[in-house]
């Protein structure tokens, strides 16, 4: 209904502005009723596309990012990473306290330097810059269209990491975006297949192959050379002992894949709850604290670092936080299987040389664009329907040997 889509619109804008100032001064008490409001809201379309689609309420609200993805299909793959992580995670902070120690970067990394380094890897990747543009942002992103893509990032003159991984995460998007096929473009078949598939393009890049060992093989000597370094931290071990290091933390953005899946897991479950009645807003606080407690074993000492860190719910985004891990679980699910179809990709990567890699995903996700719903394209590219053995296979190898 019209007047549903305008109270919409307007609770979502008033909640998100007084967040943005509420946050910082850690006051949950001043966003909550605003929130309130706007959970209720967001009830009601949930349940006038549960009517139109014939889903559960949450599944509309899922679909909107995910078409096609239900809980059901869900809850088994995060009830099975639930079980395992904890553990896993322990194993893995237990074997970094006794091994090697990354040695940290110090001193001061100009911006322009930065910005010089991620267009260089940009465009070995693949990026057409006759096509897109990397600019500065509050919060790294991808957006524009295919024949002109986005690219945000945001500087840290102290740590060039953080930003390169975000540039390298995004130019996985720009990839996707630029891949889709041309001859359906304006259509709905050619659009990308949902955030699932979105995410899984980022995350194949910068969790996958760049933060691995044979891709800082090829990164390190270019690292050194934009910043002029020399010693053992630019050697390509120590950047992959740092850009692998696993702590708990209380921040998503922050997260290593090791634990940002159980970030994930928390705020999936609590909209749930949230958009079926079994939690109301005054009660999110205390619940986002014994959920992080339980899973990463750690409390947030305020809101701040806690259900207020992140816009998503307070722009109106319900539905939108499990294609994050799923995501990350399908780029683990295509890597090996491109690795697997094409072995000369690991041969590649060393040496800089990431066309056999695109040219698999071009193929098998990028071309195809809608015509397929997730499930089958997945199906389609690795011979398996979305599951967590391929994540948990990749996790071992990496962080246990």
């Amino acid at each position: 209904p019209s007047d549903l889509v305008e109270a919409l619109s307007q609770a979502t804008s008033a909640c998100e502005m007084v967040w943005r100032d509420a946050r910082p001064d850690n006051d949950f008490a001043r966003l909550q009723p605003l929130l309130s409001d706007l959970v209720s809201l967001v009830q009601e379309v949930a349940a006038a596309k549960s009517d139109a689609l014939g889903v559960a309420p949450y599944d509309a609200l899922l679909d909107e990012f995910d078409p096609g993805t239900r809980s059901a299909d869900i809850d088994p793959l995060f009830d099975d990473l639930d079980i395992f992580l904890p553990e896993f995670l322990q194993k893995v902070t237990d074997v970094q306290a006794n091994g090697q120690q990354p040695e940290a970067f110090a001193g001061s990394f100009a911006i322009a330097d930065q910005r010089a380094l991620a267009e260089r890897l940009m465009h070995q990747l693949g990026f057409d810059f006759d096509f897109g543009r990397l600019d500065i942002s509050h919060h790294p992103f991808t957006g524009g269209v295919p024949d002109d893509v986005r690219i945000t990032t945001r500087y840290y003159e102290d740590d060039f990491t953080q930003s390169l991984m975000g540039v390298l995460h995004e130019t996985g998007h720009a990839l996707y975006e630029r891949g889709l096929p041309a001859q359906w473009r304006h259509q709905p078949v050619g659009l990308a297949r949902g955030m699932t598939m979105h995410e899984s393009q980022s995350l194949l890049i910068e969790m996958q192959v760049c933060r691995s060992l044979p891709f800082l093989e090829y990164a390190a000597p270019l690292m050194a050379e934009a910043f002029q370094g020399s010693g053992p931290q630019w050697q390509p071990g120590n950047l992959h002992t740092l850009l692998t290091k696993v702590t708990p933390g209380m921040i998503r953005v922050d997260a290593d894949e090791v634990t940002y899946p159980l970030h994930v897991i928390l705020r999936y479950r609590l909209e749930q709850a949230m958009i079926s009645g079994d939690i109301n807003v005054v009660d999110l606080p205390a619940a986002w604290d014994d959920g992080m407690e339980r899973l990463l074993g750690i409390r947030p000492a305020n809101d701040r670092e806690g259900c207020m860190q992140d816009i998503h719910w307070y722009d109106g985004a319900w539905g939108y936080f499990p294609t994050y891990t799923l995501g990350a679980m399908t780029a683990a699910q295509l890597y090996i299987s491109a690795r697997q179809a094409r072995p000369e990709i690991a041969e590649a990567i060393p040496k800089g040389d990431f066309k056999p890699l695109m040219d698999w995903l071009g193929a098998n996700v990028h071309s195809l664009g809608s015509s397929l719903t997730a499930p089958d394209l997945l199906k389609r590219a690795t011979g398996k329907y979305l599951n967590t053995d391929d994540f948990k296979a990749h996790l071992r190898y990496r962080y246990l040997g």
